[in-house]
């Protein structure tokens, strides 16, 4: 769950999300949710994301400046469930 959320959060192409799904929803001016331990326990799923699934959710307030804010600094707005996940890899990991 740790590197999944550091590498939905923090591994970047060229300053934005290097998943192409995160990066289509965040682009849109998502937040990126919650991640769902094998919330994904299909075949493919399991294959291509070990069973997990991530959550986006659309603030219809907030997806104009959400997105400008991706766009323009590259920030990614996350809930404190991914924050906290992002934190404890960044703890405990030696990259």
């Amino acid at each position: 769950m740790r590197l999944c959320a550091w590498y939905l959060y923090g591994e970047k192409h060229r300053g934005y999300a290097l998943n192409p799904v995160a990066n289509f929803h965040l682009q849109n001016g998502s937040v990126m949710w919650r991640i769902n331990w094998m919330g994904d326990t299909s075949p493919r799923g399991l294959a291509a994301a070990c069973g997990m699934m991530v959550n986006y959710r659309y603030f219809l307030e907030d997806t104009a400046s959400n997105s400008a804010a991706y766009l323009g600094t590259k920030q990614i707005k996350a809930s404190e469930q991914v924050l906290s996940l992002v934190s404890q890899f960044q703890q405990n990991s030696k990259l």
